[in-house]
């Protein structure tokens, strides 16, 4: 049984595979492959294009999505081995993941960080408590990573450039008025190097360097697939000559969990906004952001109503990408 964790778990020629399948899906849409088949959503955090895109997702394939918050319409979850559940949760995940195995073909989980302890959280230790527990295949939809957003970015990066290897990809910073997560970040990193593209990581300064977990591996990427990573601070240099630019704003790892503290760093940098004029330094370059993106704060509304931005076709690619991954994890892609 494969579950959809990270794409580190997964091979270059597998994610292409699934990415091609996508592609198929997009001109196709309907069919009827999952039909009799289920999936349940457990979303522990707010959702948009996630929530809606696996629930109409499964039913174009003939299948029924269950959607559940847990601590809403749900019991609360306690994900810890060995918990005494004195607490606000009623139900452990070994008993939820039980039933729902019982019940469905896949589960899905999104579980934000809790920003206290990074060396805590830094672990994935919710999805991997529900990936153990489960007997059918989890997928992930956002913890420190969020690899179906991965997805999305590259399919919309290959529909527009063709062939993405050695492409300059500026992942940039940029200005938030709070510390996020840096799922977005580190999934994009992954993506890239992954595919063979020469990945410059954009940030003000060291303390927003993401997790060496995630430096380490798309460095290892990078080696395999031809492509390159480095790191810089300068915005004029690392916007020069980009093919695509790909915008998220992330907390400081240094001060995770003291956002007063973090501010104090990050109120200085609101300089880096995407705007024109950064992009006219780019070689006819593309944008993109995962949404939700607060426009004139991340990126001015020239970039994102220009013909280059593709944070919309990215967003719809969240549908097909994910089809193509329910078919794959239950067989039925072939």
């Amino acid at each position: 049984m494969k579950h959809f964790l990270s794409t580190s778990d997964w091979s270059h020629e597998d994610l292409e595979s699934l990415l091609q399948v996508a592609g198929e899906l997009k001109q196709n849409p309907m069919n009827s492959t999952l039909k009799g088949r289920s999936i349940a959503l457990l979303f522990l955090n707010p959702s948009m294009r996630t929530r809606t895109s696996f629930d109409l997702g499964m039913q174009q394939l003939g299948g029924i999505a269950i959607v559940l918050q847990p601590g809403r319409d749900a019991w609360g979850l306690e994900f810890d081995a060995g918990a005494i559940m004195e607490g606000d949760a009623e139900e452990h995940i070994a008993e939820a993941a039980g039933v729902l195995s019982r019940y469905c073909d896949l589960i899905g989980l999104r579980a934000f960080p809790s920003f206290v302890d990074w060396s805590k959280d830094r672990e994935d230790k919710l999805i991997k408590s529900l990936a153990h527990y489960s007997s059918v295949p989890v997928i992930n939809m956002e913890t420190i990573v969020h690899p179906c957003q991965e997805l999305a970015m590259m399919l919309t990066l290959k529909e527009r450039m063709g062939v993405v290897s050695k492409r300059k990809m500026v992942l940039t910073w940029t200005w938030h008025p709070r510390p996020l997560n840096t799922a977005v970040a580190n999934s994009a990193l992954l993506m890239g190097t992954k595919f063979g593209m020469d990945v410059t990581l954009l940030c003000p300064e060291p303390a927003y360097l993401l997790d060496p977990q995630f430096m380490h591996t798309a460095k290892n990427n990078a080696a395999a697939s031809g492509g390159s990573l480095q790191v810089s601070h300068d915005i004029q240099s690392a916007y020069s000559g980009a093919d695509f630019v790909y915008a998220k704003s992330w907390g400081a790892l240094p001060y995770y969990g003291e956002p007063e503290k973090e501010y104090e760093l990050r109120k200085k940098y609101r300089h880096f906004i995407v705007n024109e004029e950064k992009m006219a330094l780019t070689n006819n370059g593309l944008f993109s952001h995962c949404l939700p993106l607060r426009r004139n704060v991340k990126a001015t509304d020239g970039v994102m109503d220009a013909p280059y931005c593709l944070a919309v076709d990215e967003a719809e690619n969240r549908l097909h990408v994910q089809k193509a991954l329910m078919m794959k994890l239950l067989g039925a892609d072939q």
